[in-house]
């Protein structure tokens, strides 16, 4: 991990090389996507410009990119980004992305990331993604579950990837901050990831946009996961 960044709280266990946010990237390169894509697409123009933060190994990228969008791809892992194919890449911290006068149709801030424990690194992810959305573009942010800190332990299969995914628990570890576990396990590999997650009620998680100069405009699924936020002018 030479030159990455480290993250507090943030760990990792399983066959590979893991992230320094405990991910690995084999397990996300087997991972299949979810609707994530057509949620995304549904509010793009045809060959929009999305600028996606956090694209792992490519699983959200590569729908994107076979439908036409022109896709500019951010993690800070250079494993995961060898895994990309169709869209540029850029291997950066997303907090300190600079892409100088770039700006984009839409900007996905996915996987959660919303809810780092850590406050600065919030602020940080979400002045990245005002810094690069046209002042007419769209913010995409996917947020928890209502219960996703209380519902557990539950699991749920991937059947495509052939995987049971489990999040074991979700231990307060102060500041409103949880420490969560979660496993995945195939018949061949298992990998485990532990890392930090600030519950955000809806309220919470809407005054965080604004001060960042961003308003949610409406939620795209009807659990509230994925909200679209737009761009505040200055």
């Amino acid at each position: 991990m030479s030159g990455q960044l480290v993250r507090e709280g943030y760990t990792g266990t399983g066959p590979g090389s893991i992230t320094p946010d405990g991910c690995a990237v084999e397990l996300y390169a087997r991972l299949s996507v979810g609707t994530e894509p057509e949620v995304i697409g549904s509010v793009l123009r045809p060959g929009a410009s999305v600028l996606e933060l956090g694209c792992g190994a490519g699983r959200v990228t590569h729908p994107l990119v076979a439908r036409g969008f022109e896709v500019t791809a951010v993690d800070e892992s250079p494993g995961m980004l060898e895994r990309v194919r169709g869209a540029r890449t850029v291997r950066s911290p997303i907090e300190t992305l600079d892409l100088g006068a770039a700006r984009f149709d839409a900007v996905v801030l996915g996987s959660f990331l919303v809810h780092s424990g850590d406050h600065r690194v919030r602020e940080g992810l979400l002045r990245t993604c005002r810094t690069y959305v046209k002042d007419d573009g769209l913010v995409l942010v996917q947020r928890e579950g209502a219960d996703y800190h209380s519902d557990l332990p539950r699991e749920r299969e991937d059947p495509d990837a052939g995987c049971v995914i489990r999040i074991l628990s979700a231990d307060p570890v102060g500041d409103g901050v949880d420490e969560v576990r979660a496993e995945y396990v195939f018949e061949d590999a298992r990998w485990t990831q532990t890392f930090r997650s600030r519950e955000l009620s809806v309220e919470r998680f809407e005054a965080y946009l604004e001060e960042a100069g961003l308003a949610v405009d409406r939620y795209l699924t009807p659990d509230g996961v994925w909200a679209l936020a737009r761009p505040r002018q200055r």
